[in-house]
Parts: C-alpha cells; structure tokens; sequence
C-alpha cells in the first residue's frame, strides 16, 4: 500500500529541477473525509502538474534528432488520419 507521504517522498527524491516551497502539492483532509478520496483528489492533481511525464523523459538522454524524427513520424501519421476523415 502506497501512502501518499511516500508518493510526495518518492517525487521530491527523482525530481531534479529545484522547485519552490508553494509548487508542493497539497490536498486538505478534513476531520471524517475519507483517506481514498484524498487519494484521488492527490492523484488527479498529480497528473495536471504532469511531472510524471518530466520524470519518465528525463530518465535517459534522448538525442535531439531522435526527438525531431518521432515528431515528424507523429505528425505524419496524424496528417494521414485527418485526410482520412475528409
């Protein structure tokens, strides 16, 4: 079971951009709120920040052609669906 101390913990520790005291996510739980709807409130908030997304690009270098290829084959494709619908 994951706590979301752990998950806060766990996001401050592979961060590597410094960030400010008020970037910290914080969910306020009152007296008889329940603990899984604070979860889901924390993880919904979570994924508007999409640090998730910051830490999984930058867990290995990826060459800046490399980059622009996959985007260019992205906006191909793309490109095919939308001639497809016309």
């Amino acid at each position: 079971m994951i706590f979301l101390w752990d998950i806060l913990f766990l996001i401050d520790f592979h961060y590597v951009c410094p960030r400010k005291r008020e970037d910290m996510l914080s969910i306020p739980v009152k007296e008889g709120d329940n603990i899984e709807r604070a979860l889901k409130r924390f993880k919904k908030k979570f994924d508007r920040t999409k640090r998730m997304r910051d830490l999984r690009t930058r867990r290995e270098f990826v060459k800046p052609s490399v980059e622009r290829r996959e985007q260019m084959k992205k906006a191909v494709y793309k490109n095919k669906l939308n001639l497809r619908e016309e």
